[in-house]
Formats: C-alpha cells, sequence, structure tokens
C-alpha cells in the first residue's frame, strides 16, 4: 500500500510507542455533554481537546464552557501532581487548547491575539489550536511571528503549567518543513478513511519525533480500526483521532461527538499517562 511506500532512505520504520487522543473540537458542552465528560475519564489517553465556541473564544464567558473547561484543568492537575497512585489508571492528563481560525492566513494578526488574550483571561486554557493553518513556504513568516507571540502569551499567563503551553498547527495537510520548527505538534491529516488508507507520508517528517504529528480521520469502520491505527503508526502520528462518523444524517461536522466505538478505541490505545 502507499503508506508503505519509500519515498527516500529515510523513511521512518517506526512510529510511535504510545498514542494519545487529539479531539479537534466537541460541540458545545450542552449538546455533547457525554463527550466532554469523557475527557475527564480515569484511564482517557487525551493528549489535548480544542475549545471553540463560536469559531473562537465567542464574546463573553460561557458559564458551560467554563465548567467544562475546569473540570478539564483538574483532572490534568491530579495527573501532573500524581495523585492518583502510579499503580491504577491515571486520571486524563491533557490540555485544553483554545481555538484559532487563521483561514488560511487572511485572518488579521491583532484579531487572532485579541483571541488568544480571550481564551487565557476566560478559559486558562493551556495553549492552541491553529486551524486552518497555511501550509505554503509563503505563509511561514506569519506563521512563525503568531507562534512566537502566542509562545509570550502563554509564558506570562497563568494557565500553562510546569510543561507550558501547546501550539498545535491544524493543516490537515503536510506542510512546508518549516513549519515543524514553529510549533509544537502539526496536523498532517485530516480527512475521509478513504484517502488516509493510501496516503503517503512526507519523507522530511522522519526526522521528527512521532509526537511531532496528528492525525484524525472520519469515516473509519470497526473492521478497519487496527488497519488504522497502523498506518498511523507507520507515518509517525502520535496523537490521533479515528470516527466512524463521515458528516452524514445532518451532521457536518464528524468530529464534533464520539465515535460509535469510542470505548475500543480508547482500549486499543491504552490508558492514559501524564505527558
Amino acid at each position: 500500500m502507499p503508506y508503505l511506500t519509500s519515498t527516500g532512505p529515510t523513511l521512518r520504520t517506526g512510529g510511535a510507542e504510545q498514542f494519545g487522543v487529539g479531539v479537534p473540537g466537541y460541540a458545545h458542552p450542552l449538546l455533547a455533554p457525554a463527550e466532554w465528560a469523557g475527557l475527564n475519564r480515569p484511564g482517557t489517553p487525551l493528549h489535548w481537546a480544542v475549545l471553540n465556541i463560536d469559531n473562537g473564544p465567542g464574546t463573553r464567558p460561557d458559564p458551560h464552557c467554563l465548567e467544562a473547561a475546569g473540570r478539564l484543568r483538574n483532572a490534568r492537575e491530579r495527573a501532573l501532581h500524581g495523585e492518583v497512585p502510579e499503580d491504577t489508571v491515571r486520571a486524563s492528563g491533557g490540555r485544553l487548547l483554545g481555538h484559532l481560525d487563521l483561514a488560511f492566513g487572511s485572518r488579521p494578526f491583532g484579531e487572532l491575539v485579541a483571541d488568544a488574550r480571550s481564551y487565557l483571561d476566560w478559559y486558562r486554557v493551556g495553549g492552541f489550536y491553529l486551524d486552518r493553518c497555511p501550509a505554503g513556504r509563503d505563509g511561514l513568516p506569519a506563521a512563525r511571528r503568531l507562534t512566537s507571540t502566542l509562545h509570550a502569551l502563554l509564558a506570562d499567563s497563568d494557565s500553562a503549567d510546569q510543561e507550558g503551553g501547546r501550539l498545535v498547527l491544524g493543516h490537515g495537510t503536510h506542510p512546508h518543513p518549516g513549519y515543524a520548527e514553529a510549533a509544537d505538534q502539526l496536523v498532517t491529516f485530516r480527512g475521509h478513511w478513504t484517502d488516509y488508507r493510501w496516503s503517503q507520508v512526507a519523507e522530511w517528517t522522519a526526522g521528527y519525533e512521532p509526537g511531532r504529528f496528528a492525525h484524525f480521520v472520519h469515516g473509519v469502520p470497526i473492521t478497519h480500526l487496527e488497519e488504522a491505527m497502523r498506518i498511523a503508526r507507520w507515518q509517525g502520528a502520535g496523537t490521533i483521532f479515528f470516527t466512524d462518523r463521515d458528516g452524514t444524517n445532518g451532521q457536518t461536522d464528524p468530529f464534533a461527538a464520539l465515535p460509535s466505538y469510542w470505548d475500543e478505541f480508547v482500549s486499543r490505545i491504552g490508558p492514559g499517562i501524564s505527558e
């Protein structure tokens, strides 16, 4: 298959040793209470989850989102401080990331920084997910300027823990290699299973640890879940989200709710650990 086809001598021959879950963005907590509650369940191997109120932080603090953010932040604190014994299933240690829509480079810098400040002030997020991030070389200088500013905002806030904040670039495809130095993690695939199973990894990714990449795949049948994980491992993804939802039946975002096989998915990844 294409994902096993070498494009050069440096192709990665092994992938992530331990997967974690990245949630691109559940629906509002009132519409997806089970999803948000599940993020705090002991043993959930959560790396991070994205909070998106209205394609951003909204115009004022949302009490339901404040509650969901607080619960996730408390679960991470418990995991990081070892309040759960090491010989039992640990609490979720995932971060909450604020959603910033770069609109492929068309959003003004000032608007993005203002949204970031609102997320930090209201929800004390532990980082940001930069959705629709440009992937070409021409967009790299602006992306670097923004990520440098966001790192500085996180460092000055009281929301980043001792491990610092996290920035994830939501390209959805393999970008120019220079983006790998602009953030902590890159989403190098976001799409349907029919495309994913024949996808190829960019050769330059072999020079980075698996934790630097994330894959989001919808329309994955449970009978192909193991194959999807094998592809992710081979391509070096450390953070994944697979779902059998495909955007049909009136649901425009297949990642807004749990897959029908959530428990099976989580059990195959393994118990959550702090990063």
